[in-house]
């Protein structure tokens, strides 16, 4: 056990060594990781045109650099014009210099102001006082410029004045950006060149036992990053034309110009709106007389991102892309520190590859959980949780949002009491004080009777005059619905404890829901509630257990049970059982003469005569019923 603990403790410091030698590689190999990064997301966005130019049986040589020169050409056409655009609003600037003044003389205080009246007050009556010094007299400060530099204490400034001739710094400058681009479109040219072949060493060095797994995490990485690509594309565009047709409107000069910026500049998350909006908006303030339009303007801009931003994107990508809306902060975050302002605009596509490993890659699953958009708790696991933290409020939560999609039945089956098999394990291993155990019963019973009163009330009403309508006629095109309507009398009877109990209380309201007269007796011992099924006479009789730990007393109820009443018909409910139905129908009876099931849904369509619903469950997929014989004791 010591030498477990100690390889675990020394995994896990490895792990985190690795994870700072990857970081700190990411950040010191920057110049060689970035313009590859760049190209590696080129190349998911031209390979389709490539290829599509292949089919026209064009070489693929040919093909790369007459989709380059387009993408080149074009994104040259657009900075150039939007260059030129800039220049023009630049030269147009004096003429709106008067009413820039009179903006800027606006924004200063006015002289003649209380305050600057008493201030005048106390400067006049200190100089009265001889608080203050008289200013120092023309003769003195040309002694002191004259005593300038004459000894050490009093050095003289200088002042550096530049070359006019270009140094190396700034051709350094100029050279930099040209060799990043030269780069990128090296490495994007061979990519596309060699795309199949890049492919397959990939694959290669996952090995051949993972080529499936490779193959779908390149596959997925690839849509997902293609899919965020299209999304951001619309949305901008959506975005850039809103803003022009609003500034053309508004009356603002070059509103195309803005409307561009404006597109373009989304794709830098985070700070590209701003800085888009401040733009028109400090023009508008040359332009315009008075505050109205630039107010305008301003609230456009505002009112557009927070729609965007809040409510339209972390929809979109965060659905498209598997990203959380918090992930993707955290990763324009990280990815800025690491890599600049390039970084931040790689974020979105570089952690969407990351999860996708993660989602693919057990050892690297931490990704797909703390970055991913999917739940990370099942609705039975987050329900259980929040009990255990004291919070009915927000474990009723967890219901409500699970009943817009399922049915009663699906949330009794796949949520609340798969949670409270979670919580009788924990019981039995002790795990849970007292005051746990009784809070979180007492909440799940009160919730399950708010969930029945309310799927009644939404229900009965709309029923009861169909039924009316057409009494006769109906029931005579369908016998099969007569029988159907014709009440039974059932019991439901828990076997060992509190969670049985509410169990019976959970299809007691499906079986009433349905049209039966049903009850679920509460828990006592167990002669006191034969007795009272005694006097109850019901026309079937449910055992409600919760596996694993009612087995064997759902065994012993059932024999008592049926060594007092031989004819009741009995049916025995073991809830969320993974087991053979027909080998416990054995081991409880001895035979196989009494019928099984594990979920509520088969137990009511049992009681109705109608074959029981299948619907899609996660926690309860496959056995819905076990029955140890077909034309069993059960009357139904």
């Amino acid at each position: 056990m010591a030498r477990s603990n100690v390889s675990r403790e020394i995994s896990h410091l490895l792990a985190v060594v690795v994870g700072v030698v990857v970081i700190a590689a990411l950040y010191l190999a920057k110049e060689v990781l970035l313009p590859l990064t760049l190209a590696m997301l080129f190349t998911f966005l031209l390979a389709p045109l490539v290829a599509l130019l292949e089919r026209i049986r064009i070489p693929r040589v040919l093909a790369i650099l007459l989709v380059l020169a387009v993408f080149g050409s074009g994104a040259g056409t657009i900075g150039w014009t939007i260059v030129n655009q800039l220049v023009q609003v630049t030269s147009n600037l004096p003429a709106y210099r008067i009413n820039i003044s009179d903006k800027i003389a606006l924004l200063h205080p006015t002289q003649d102001t209380s305050f600057t009246r008493a201030r005048h007050e106390v400067e006049h009556l200190s100089e009265q006082l001889g608080i203050t010094h008289p200013p120092s007299t023309s003769h003195h400060q040309r002694r002191e410029l004259r005593d300038l530099g004459a000894s050490p204490e009093r050095p003289m400034a200088v002042q550096e004045v530049r070359s006019t001739t270009p140094s190396m710094d700034s051709l350094h400058g100029f050279l930099e950006p040209l060799a990043f681009v030269f780069l990128v479109v090296v490495f994007t040219f061979f990519m596309l060149l060699q795309r199949e072949s890049l492919r397959n060493r990939l694959i290669r060095l996952s090995g051949h036992g993972h080529l499936n797994v490779m193959t779908q995490t390149m596959d997925e990485a690839g849509n997902r990053i293609s899919r965020y690509f299209r999304l951001q594309l619309m949305v901008n565009i959506c975005y850039g034309a809103i803003i022009f047709v609003a500034l053309y409107f508004i009356g603002l000069p070059h509103a195309i110009l803005w409307g561009s910026l404006a597109g373009l500049f989304r794709f830098i998350p985070y700070i590209g709106a701003p800085t888009a909006a401040l733009l028109p908006t400090l023009l508008s303030m040359a332009v315009f007389h008075g505050w109205t339009r630039t107010l305008l303007i301003a609230a456009l801009f505002f009112c557009m991102e927070v729609f965007t931003a809040n409510f339209l994107e972390p929809h979109l990508y965060g659905k498209h892309t598997g990203l959380s809306s918090l992930a993707i902060l955290v990763a324009a975050v990280f990815w800025t520190l690491i890599w600049g302002p390039i970084g931040l605009i790689l974020s979105v596509p570089v952690t969407v590859c990351l999860v996708v490993i993660g989602s693919h890659v057990p050892q690297l699953e931490f990704l797909k959980v703390l970055l991913g958009a999917q739940p990370v708790m099942r609705p039975e696991a987050h329900y259980y949780q929040r009990l255990l933290a004291n919070d009915e409020h927000e474990a009723a939560q967890v219901l409500e949002t699970h009943l817009k999609e399922n049915s009663l039945e699906s949330l009794y089956d796949t949520v609340l009491i798969p949670a409270l098999s979670l919580s009788e394990q924990d019981r039995h291993r002790n795990a849970l004080d007292e005051g746990t155990i009784t809070f979180i019963n007492q909440a799940t019973r009160e919730l399950v009777d708010e969930l029945g009163l309310h799927v009644i009330e939404s229900t009965s009403p709309s029923e009861e005059p169909e039924t009316k309508a057409q009494p006769d006629a109906k029931a005579a095109e369908e016998p099969a619905a007569a029988v159907r309507i014709s009440p039974k009398k059932i019991a439901c009877l828990p076997v060992r404890d509190n969670a049985d109990e509410i169990i019976g209380v959970m299809l007691s309201q499906l079986l009433e829901r349905a049209g039966h007269l049903a009850d679920c007796l509460p828990l006592q011992s167990v002669d006191q509630m034969l007795a009272e099924l005694a006097s109850m006479k019901p026309d079937l009789v449910y055992l409600s257990a919760l596996p694993p730990y009612a087995l064997s007393h759902a065994r012993g109820v059932y024999r008592k049970l049926r060594s007092r009443q031989p004819e009741m018909p009995i049916a025995i409910g073991l809830w969320n059982y993974s087991g053979d139905p027909v080998k416990v129908a054995r081991e409880i009876s001895g035979s196989d003469r009494v019928q099984i099931f594990t979920s509520l849904a088969a137990a009511v369509a049992d009681a109705d005569g109608t074959p029981p619903s299948q619907e899609p469950s996660s926690s309860n997929p496959s056995v819905v019923e076990g029955n140890a014989n077909p034309a069993g004791e059960t009357a139904s």
